[in-house]
């Protein structure tokens, strides 16, 4: 793999003037403004018979603007400056036409435009030329890479109680604070790419160099993104390179009016699940336009990295689709495996690193190809971080299926600690595809019905409400602090949100009821959700004060599994967690590492799951202090009586 990369790269070297210069691609194809006003434009259609520009600029002329044809099926077309001005006006409409080789004229947006807007009263997107006077300038320098990352995924459209499409403009007054105040050092976007549909969740995409403006214009999201960096907070797009959608009018499909061009062509370039075409790694052109598609988020927008996602469907032929893996290296090594798309994300995080270092790459893989997070030079995939996809998973089975007693506290932590050694790993209870419609939210699946009628701090606590609220808190610090290297919550489960996410579509006669956070339930007084966002919130304090995402990996001293209790030490705190449903412990010995002692250590409650502001019975006097013994217990010899 590492041979391949490295010919890649050679390649790239000598036939390109470098990795430097042929990710540069962006500010070339596409259609661009040139410093004397004129306006120079180049386009990769391999199949296309000829090549015109048409728009408002020549009354939609499809004639007046051929390009000139050049080698490896490339096209060009200078446009000289009128008076000094530029012959293509700010906001335009423009489209490429393109003469297939049947002899149809086909109206396509580039692959490489910036700006793409719907009217409400048509089907397709436009594409429009973005070249305002003046572009925002970005103020606030990029956070320093973080050690500790506690991403809050967001969609932006989501982001506000009302039920409509909300803007830039919203998350950065009202939500970036809100994710601050919390303790998240990093926001995750979704759904930026530009999409046709709303209800992809933003993984179709159409445009992928213009940034969706359902939400804004261009420069409303780099306004988000400057005042997210004032804030010390890290913004991470979630990059979709693993496939794209099938719409041929305003997406890449058919673009110059063959079944390949940036797919594969027949069978291969479909994915048989996602109803997607799938890029074609081995051509020259797709890894310009994908590596180039990756520079322009970070230098033009100021993305300080990216979480890829579908990397399963990329690393093999099958896709993931049908087949499990048990870890066995040779469901990783052998001819299903995809080397040309695994090459391309190697060529991606080497180019990254190099020009960027400081940006961050995350890896949305369930196979468990190993490697995939060790650097390029040991013939690794190069990523920083990779999601644990199985402590989700884990969650929704134990409560799904297992009465609490028969909670197994072992396969609790295998779960949890089973990762690959020195690969770093983002650990969460549930994200996006837990909220959706079909799944459940933990806190949901605790609670169900009861949310809708037992939620106010005037009824009776339930039992229902309160094993949900216990468990709903328990369950997210302990896969904080013994799950990874990182932390990932998404939008609102931090504050157990009601409902499912569902998006406007034909089946829910098109209603936002239910495509939106409901933030305002934290801010009434008498719900009980305010006690899961303040446990959140300190939770992640908590944790920005001793950094145990940064730290080794825990010593897990106790699974017990007729007391339910599980007890581990990182970051030289003690985490002690009792799931027993009905017993409590006095007098509970506890191990700590330290193997000798010349003095006592003196040990107090930090956190408390069990606290009032948490929505607990506050059974813990937090001015009791706990002292260290030379006790030996289950085999080591200093423990506390907690």
């Amino acid at each position: 793999r590492y041979s391949l990369f490295y010919n890649h790269l050679k390649n790239i070297e000598e036939s390109e003037g470098g990795l430097d210069k042929f990710t540069k691609s962006y500010k070339t194809f596409g259609v661009n403004q040139l410093a004397d006003g004129g306006i120079y434009c180049k386009e990769w259609a391999p199949g296309a018979e000829a090549v015109f520009l048409a728009g408002d600029f020549n009354g939609w002329n499809p004639f007046s603007h051929p390009y000139k044809k050049l080698e490896y099926g490339k096209w060009e077309l200078f446009i000289p400056p009128e008076d000094g001005c530029s012959p293509v006006p700010h906001g335009s409409k423009l489209k490429v036409v393109i003469r297939a080789q049947s002899g149809a004229l086909l109206y396509r947006i580039s692959p490489w435009a910036r700006y793409v807007v719907r009217e409400e009263d048509k089907v397709n997107y436009d594409w429009v030329h973005w070249n305002p006077p003046q572009s925002y300038i970005h103020k606030n320098p990029s956070p320093k890479r973080l050690k500790s990352l506690r991403i809050y995924e967001s969609h932006v459209g989501i982001a506000s109680p009302e039920g409509k499409v909300a803007s830039y403009k919203n998350f950065t007054y009202n939500v970036l604070p809100r994710i601050k105040d919390l303790g998240y050092n990093c926001v995750q976007l979704m759904a930026i790419m530009e999409h046709a549909y709303y209800a992809s969740f933003g993984y179709q995409v159409t445009s992928f160099f213009a940034a969706s403006s359902r939400y804004g214009t261009p420069d409303d999201l780099k306004e988000m993104i400057d005042v997210a960096h004032s804030m010390g907070i890290t913004v991470l797009l979630d990059v979709v390179h693993s496939h794209a959608s099938k719409n041929s009018e305003d997406g890449l499909n058919q673009f110059d009016g063959t079944d390949s061009c940036f797919f594969h062509s027949g069978y291969r370039g479909n994915h048989q699940l996602w109803d997607s075409r799938l890029f074609d790694y081995a051509n020259w052109e797709v890894l310009r336009f994908l590596l180039s598609n990756l520079r322009m988020w970070i230098e033009d927008y100021r993305f300080d990295g990216f979480r890829f996602d579908g990397v399963t469907s990329m690393l093999y032929h099958h896709h993931g689709i049908g087949t499990g893996f048990s870890g066995d290296y040779n469901e990783y090594f052998g001819l299903q495996v995809d080397e040309d798309a695994l090459c391309y994300l190697m060529l991606a995080n080497h180019m990254i690193n190099s020009l960027h270092p400081e940006c961050i790459t995350i890896a949305e893989d369930v196979s468990g190809m190993p490697a995939l997070c060790r650097p390029v030079a040991e013939g690794g995939g190069g990523f920083d971080y990779r999601l644990a996809m199985a402590i989700p998973d884990k969650w929704i089975q134990i409560i799904k299926e297992l009465k609490d007693e028969d909670w197994n506290m072992g396969n609790i932590v295998h779960t949890l600690t089973n990762r690959r050694y020195e690969e770093k790993y983002i650990a969460y209870a549930e994200s996006h595809d837990q909220a959706l419609v079909g799944d459940k939210t933990l806190a949901f699946r605790l609670m169900d019905a009861e949310m809708y009628t037992n939620m106010s701090v005037l009824m009776p606590l339930t039992p229902v409400i309160d094993r949900g609220i216990q468990l709903h808190k328990m369950i997210r610090l302990i896969t904080h602090a013994l799950g990874g290297e990182s932390y990932l919550n998404f939008m609102g489960n931090e504050f157990g949100h009601p409902e499912w996410l569902d998006f406007p579509r034909i089946g829910n006669n098109e209603s936002y009821h239910y495509a939106r956070r409901q933030f305002n339930l934290t801010e009434d007084d008498l719900l009980r959700y305010k006690f899961l966002n303040a446990f959140d919130r300190d939770m992640n304090k908590l944790e920005e004060r001793f950094g145990w995402l940064a730290s080794p990996q825990a010593y897990v001293s106790e699974k017990h599994e007729s007391n339910k209790v599980i007890a581990f030490e990182r970051a030289g705190l003690i985490f002690i967690f009792n799931f027993h449903p009905y017993q409590s412990y006095v007098d509970y010995r506890v191990v700590i590492w330290h193997s000798s002692l010349t003095v006592a250590f003196k040990y107090k409650i930090l956190l408390d799951s069990d606290a009032g502001e948490y929505g607990g019975h506050q059974r813990l006097n937090h001015s009791t202090e706990y002292f260290s013994q030379e006790y030996p217990h289950n085999y080591r010899p200093n423990s506390i009586m907690v």
